[in-house]
């Protein structure tokens, strides 16, 4: 056996080799050591090897799933092997024989399909980066829906595109790893998810006959022009799927191509800033997506999920999407019983891409069947909702563009519900083996298969009666085990009575029991194994024939699996747009940004306040593209750039926004440097880290993105920071042109305003009231003349003292009266302890009188002991005084 277990490890040295024996699956050596560790279960020993002991750990087949979401979200690659011979096979070459096992499937981060393994709302991507001279490509493929993408990438662009992405496994060439290459601080943002491979798999030629092998096709260009780097990723993940998914490939839909600027560009630090998917804690709550997730479906929400990561820039195709929002948000009924009715529906995109895989069971039949059924209604639904929108609207287009598409994708799939209808019984277990799913008159001759089975075991409930009566033995019972069938078994005590019967035949005498068997029980034996198995063969046929119907009709399942999360996600984002009052935003190629009243959609929906969120202008177009923010910390400046940010996202998605009006000339890039964070395990300090961050921005922006910039320069030295800020303002201005708030302390900046034509300066308005500060979170035009830091060094809770203390500073500084070197203030301001007010005096002791008093419980006083006690503090306070 270990001899086997050898061979098949040394295959996937990388993997921890589930190795099936029995009912369980059994880890050995430093499988078992380090599997026994992460998922906290007992190791053991079993034989030895080279004199030692063998290390060992199992887990239960039927319960593996559970086990396998853990190693593989601790970053495990598992090797599953199983039993591929019957064991009666095995013993026809001997005794000693081995099952023979093959790993049939190797589980990894990038292709998982099972639902305990996957969040039913987000994509789980596999991507490949290829280099081709100059040029890259990148490929990607959700194996848990078919989705198959591609897209042409430059240098600058890979990181932007990755943290789009968000693979769980990224795979590369192995030479990239090398220090010359100049991409081992891009791959080190995916350490965990990298997976080297041989250059030589990542061949365009070679990646180009994959594809054309696993799509049927003699050429790809009926699928898009793609270049030689593309092909090459594309091909070295099909190569990828064929070494891991071993039995059976995915059914994967034709490659779409993504074409270079089709996309807004988010690179992974504005990402992280905006938290567009989560929140820099890592947590959903409190990102965008979960505020503006209104889906009742998981297709849907990993659509919405996906638009709201990767905004468009083609403006018809944002402008459909708008038309078909504002549609639905219109028809508010129809618009609660599309919702109703999707709430209801399965998940159709991952159930058939597990029975494409092999690995599917009666509930994604259901799941299909249900899915399919619920297209019905939804057509239904839509076709008054066009005729609604012709009715009020006079125009026989009626219903938007993309709701028309939709009700065509749909389809119609009576005749496969219906089959599927028939055959599936109401309660379904988990998988096919476990048998009784075929409902009943769908196969006759399975149903005269299991009648007859159930009719053989209530005749062996009936000869079990008759036996007992026949010997007078009430307690006689007939039993089964795998080892000798069908037997009949009685007491010791017994046992010497029915020994003397010649048609009971004597099998097994144990301690406490006795086993015989009849020719009669025998023959029964033997047509009900005839009758079970052939049953159980029967439906595991006719499983598959279910199966092949739903594949055969593949692509327009798929089809209808995607127009349902659309429809989701419109009907979703017209809920929220109907429930936040949000507006449509004018989308077109200009290069407008005119925001009016705009909101944070995310500080809004989770801090509405006492008075709600106050709303902001933003208008950067000639001659004000370029706007200067200054004003005290927490008066808004950061919530003030991030919702403008958020605002153009969700508008070029296909949102509906938070603003009494928004027209957005398409932004082609979106940057964003907010907030302070360092890099250690790179060696990068905060301001190291800022800097590279800013740099990003200003070699990328073009006069079509949009920037967001906050405190630049604060992480060095006063006048090194202002000198950064001071020449990254006026680079934004004349060379990068883009539209772009930045906010600052540098009060010098605002300078600039009379250099700078297209730069205006606006700030945070507050009110002073009794030496006090109220932040009203407005933006007006003009300029801070103070930061107000201390006033919130004194809402943190800086201690009186040190307050005190800087506000002496601050005010001799701003009064001119020392000279601005340190050691010269420093020698004209009297020392701190002697500014520090006087520690306040220590509380008296308690006296007597006072710690008796905390003893007394008035109500429990009766009348003469209140006067009593009355006497006794009275005799305190004498013998205190």
């Amino acid at each position: 056996m270990f001899q086997q277990y050898f061979e098949v490890k040394d295959k996937h040295p990388d993997a921890l080799l589930f190795y099936r024996m029995g009912d369980f699956y059994e880890l050995f050596f430093e499988d078992a050591e380090a599997a026994a560790a992460a998922l906290d279960i007992t190791l053991t020993k079993r034989g030895q090897h080279g004199g030692e002991p063998i290390p060992m750990c199992g887990v239960p087949h039927h319960s593996a799933e559970g086990y396998l979401a853990r190693l593989i979200r601790k970053g495990f690659r598992v090797a599953i092997c199983e039993q591929t011979e019957d064991p009666a096979e095995a013993k026809k070459r001997g005794s000693k024989s081995v099952v023979r096992r093959e790993v049939v499937r190797v589980v990894t981060p990038g292709t998982i399909t099972e639902d305990a393994l996957l969040d039913a709302r987000s994509n789980n991507y596999l991507a490949a980066l290829a280099r081709t001279q100059d040029s890259f490509g990148i490929a990607w493929i959700d194996v848990s829906t078919g989705d198959f993408h591609t897209q042409p990438a430059s240098a600058p662009g890979l990181g932007a595109a990755l943290a789009r992405i968000g693979p769980s496994e990224l795979l590369f060439p192995d030479m990239l790893l090398e220090p010359e290459s100049g991409f081992s601080a891009l791959l080190q943002e995916w350490q965990g998810a990298d997976v080297p491979q041989p250059a030589s798999r990542f061949d365009s030629e070679n990646g180009r006959r994959r594809l054309e092998t696993l799509f049927e096709v003699s050429s790809l260009e009926g699928f898009g022009e793609f270049e030689r780097a593309e092909l090459a990723a594309a091909g070295a993940l099909v190569d990828y799927l064929e070494l891991t998914q071993i039995s059976s490939m995915p059914r994967l839909l034709p490659p779409r191509r993504w074409q270079a600027g089709g996309l807004v560009e988010i690179d992974a630090s504005t990402r992280r800033n905006l938290e567009i998917l989560r929140t820099l804690g890592g947590e959903k709550r409190g990102s965008l997506l979960s505020v503006l997730d209104r889906t009742v479906t998981g297709a849907g929400g990993r659509l919405l999920a996906q638009r709201l990561s990767a905004p468009v820039t083609d403006v018809a195709e944002i402008g459909r999407r708008l038309d078909a929002v504002a549609h639905f948000r219109e028809g508010e009924r129809l618009r609660g019983e599309i919702r109703d009715t999707l709430k209801a529906l399965p998940d159709v995109e991952r159930a058939l891409s597990r029975l494409a895989l092999g690995r599917g069971g009666p509930r994604d039949l259901a799941a299909i069947r249900d899915g399919l059924a619920g297209t019905g209604p939804l057509r239904d639904q839509l076709a008054r909702a066009d005729a609604m929108a012709s009715g009020l609207t006079g125009d026989a287009g009626g219903a938007p563009e993309e709701a028309k598409v939709i009700f065509e994708e749909l389809g119609y799939h009576g005749p496969l519900t219906d089959k599927l209808d028939r055959a599936l019984a109401p309660e379904l277990p988990l998988l096919a083996r476990d048998g009784g799913f075929i409902a009943p008159e769908f196969a006759p001759e399975l149903d005269r298969l299991r009648t007859l089975r159930d009719e053989s075991r209530r005749l062996i409930a009936g000869l079990q009666a008759r036996y007992a009566s026949e010997t007078g033995v009430s307690a006689l019972k007939i039993k089964h085990n795998n080892v000798l069938g069908y037997f009949i078994e009685v007491t010791a005590a017994h046992g010497e009575k029915l020994l003397g019967r010649e048609d009971f035949i004597h099998r097994q005498t144990m301690a406490n029991a006795v086993r015989f068997t009849t020719v009669e029980l025998g023959e029964l034996e033997r047509d009900l194994s005839q009758a079970a198995d052939k049953a159980v063969a029967l439906e595991q046929a006719l499983f598959q024939e279910l199966v092949d119907a739903v594949l055969a009709e593949a692509d327009a399942v798929a089809l209808a699996a995607q127009a349902l999360a659309r429809l989701d996600v419109l009907t979703a984002l017209a809920e929220l747009a109907a429930e936040r009052r949000y507006c449509r935003p004018e989308v077109d190629a200009s290069r407008a940004f005119e925001i009016r009243a705009g909101r944070h959609p995310v500080v809004e929906a989770l801090n509405p306040g006492e008075g709600g969120f106050v709303p902001n202008d933003c208008v950067l177009q000639d001659p004000e593209r370029l706007w200067l923010i200054t004003g005290p910390n927490m008066a808004g400046k950061s919530t003030f750039l991030r919702q403008n940010a958020l605002i153009a996202l969700m508008a070029q998605a296909g949102s509906f926004v938070p603003a009494e009006s928004a027209h957005i000339g398409v932004v082609d890039r979106l940057f964003s440097r907010v907030g302070a964070a360092d890099d250690l395990a790179r060696g990068r300090s905060t301001f190291m880290v800022e800097m590279v961050e800013t740099a990003t921005i200003l070699n990328q922006a073009t006069d079509r993105s949009l920037v967001i910039l906050d405190e630049i320069g604060r992480g060095t030295a006063t006048f090194d920071g202002l000198s950064i800020a001071w020449a990254t303002v006026e680079h934004l201005h004349e060379v990068s042109r883009a539209r772009a708030l930045f906010a600052t302390h540098y009060h010098e900046l605002t300078g600039l305003e009379s250099k700078l034509s297209s730069l205006a300066c606006h700030t945070m308005r507050i009110r002073e009231w009794n030496d006090d500060v109220v932040f009203l979170h407005e933006v007006v035009s003009g300029a801070a003349d103070r930061s107000y830091g201390i006033h919130v060094a004194k809402l943190a809770g800086l201690p009186p003292a040190v307050v005190a203390r800087a506000e002496d500073v601050l005010e001799r500084l701003e009064k001119g009266k020392v000279s601005s070197n340190a050691a010269n203030l420093a020698e004209d301001l009297p020392l701190f302890q002697a500014v520090a007010p006087a520690p306040a005096a220590a509380a008296p002791a308690e006296s007597a009188v006072e710690a008796r008093l905390d003893e007394v419980r008035p109500d429990d006083l009766t009348p003469r002991e209140a006067l009593d006690l009355i006497y006794e503090l009275r005799a305190l306070k004498e013998r205190r005084d």
